[in-house]
């Protein structure tokens, strides 16, 4: 419990940092008096969550191979991981950005942007989506410093750029005048940042990668792939899920989607600390199943639920009780505040089941079975999402479309919960092999069945 605590806490010092930035974004734009802008970092903030969500799911693939290997006291092959797993990264983001930047506008339009909201929102995108290959490059290099351990200089890499960004947005929003394009350009300045100090904490205080070589690349890059591409599966899910149910807020009108942004501010800042679990948990488990320590797997596991229940009470707790101050902090109008009044008052709560969705697919992910994170996370992205956000608009309007988002990550959370628990028993009953491989219980086949049936690798 103590190693799941401090890796966690360290690494939500950083998270905090990057999400109270993105509310203050919103709280100075929300000062420039135009509902559009509001609903503009809403559209675009689904668009950027589709960008980020690629590069969580390659860090995982490279988080966990260079743990494992770092666990199994193979030094030099964790740093020739770690450079392949940054070369493709930096293929990875540079191919997406380049893909996705003529297609910002259709984009929008799908989500519902109209008129000014959408002219704000893709001039937002236009400055911020080409530094995508920066952002996931400082993720990668964070998380390879928690793959070693040193979760201090993980934090300084998120810690850092949080700073630079807190610091530019309202000399450019306000100072330069520029307005949202103004803090747009503070994030970018800010993923220069975030990539420079991840790369002094990995390379120059812990050489931690290798000089990059093709022959390597071509060997690594499969074992990261492994992991890194249903891991971006996975990760996609939630802003595909997310994109349908801002969709279905928008038909309500701008003011519900400027609440509907406000809460997506809200959420990462309330529960830093659980996004922040997720990522940090990861590396314990890969460590502990390299070093073949399946008692502190299981442990790890439970620790980890048990902080995450504990927290995410009490944030609920907070949001209940500041509701109306967050309301009047804002000064939005009535569609809104009734949205973010349900949320802090009933919706919040059911975090907690997004929580043992979050656990469980860091479990996945680290023990051999991230085609499983890949399932639930879809599953919770579209049968769990679909179909309750469209009943619960038709009988509760926008805030039946967040009565229906709970409901369906309960359903899902609670069965990856279930999930797990049986991955962790097989493992005890039937541990790995020392090739790195163990046969998979036959009940996986029935929730992904395009599983091989013989064996999973381990990398």
């Amino acid at each position: 419990m103590r190693h799941v605590v401090i890796m966690t806490m360290t690494a939500s010092v950083g998270l905090m940092a990057l999400f109270i930035v993105d509310f203050a974004d919103m709280f100075f734009l929300s000062l420039l008096g135009e509902v559009e802008l509001a609903a503009a970092v809403g559209y675009a903030g689904t668009i950027l969550f589709f960008n980020i969500s690629i590069c969580i799911g390659v860090t995982i693939g490279a988080t966990a191979v260079v743990a494992r290997a770092i666990g199994a006291g193979e030094m030099e092959r964790a740093r020739r991981l770690a450079a392949s797993s940054l070369a493709f990264m930096a293929l990875v983001t540079v191919v997406i950005a380049t893909l996705l930047i003529p297609l910002l506008g259709p984009a929008l339009s799908i989500l519902g942007a109209e008129g000014r909201a959408h002219e704000l929102a893709l001039g937002y995108l236009r400055i911020i989506v080409p530094s995508m290959p920066l952002l996931g490059l400082g993720m990668c290099l964070s998380g390879i410093l928690r793959a070693r351990g040193d979760a201090k200089r993980a934090m300084y890499v998120t810690l850092a750029a949080g700073l630079t960004n807190a610091v530019l947005d309202p000399l450019f929003i306000f100072g330069f005048g520029l307005g949202i394009h103004g803090a747009a350009l503070a994030s970018v300045a800010s993923r220069v940042v975030l990539t420079a100090v991840g790369l002094w904490g990995a390379v120059t205080i812990h050489n931690m990668v290798a000089r990059p070589k093709l022959l390597w690349c071509r060997n690594d890059v499969p074992l990261v792939a492994a992991i890194a591409i249903p891991a971006v599966l996975t990760n996609v899910a939630t802003p595909v899920g997310n994109a349908y149910i801002t969709a279905s807020i928008a038909q309500f009108g701008d003011a519900p989607v400027a609440g509907w942004a406000i809460i997506g501010r809200l959420t990462p800042v309330d529960f830093a600390v659980i996004f922040a679990l997720s990522g940090a948990v990861g590396p314990i488990l890969a460590q502990n199943l390299g070093a073949m320590r399946l008692d502190r797997v299981k442990q790890t596991y439970f620790d980890a639920i048990l902080f995450a229940t504990l927290y995410v009470l009490a944030a609920w707790l907070i949001l209940f009780f500041t509701s109306g101050w967050i309301i009047a902090l804002f000064g939005v109008s009535e569609g809104a505040a009734s949205l973010i009044a349900l949320f802090c008052t009933v919706v919040a709560g059911s975090f907690l089941f997004n929580a043992v969705l979050f656990v469980s697919n860091a479990a996945f992910n680290n023990l051999g079975y991230p085609k499983l994170s890949t399932a639930f996370n879809w599953g919770k992205a579209t049968i769990g999402t679909v179909p309750f956000v469209a009943v619960g608009a038709y009988f509760g309007g926008a805030g039946g479309v967040l009565i229906g988002q709970a409901v369906g990550a309960a359903v899902f959370g609670l069965a990856a919960g279930w999930a797990c628990y049986r991955i962790i028993l097989t493992l005890e009953k039937t541990p790995p092999q020392r090739d790195g491989t163990f046969e998979p219980p036959r009940w996986q086949h029935a929730i992904w069945p395009f599983s091989s049936g013989k064996s999973a690798s381990l990398g």
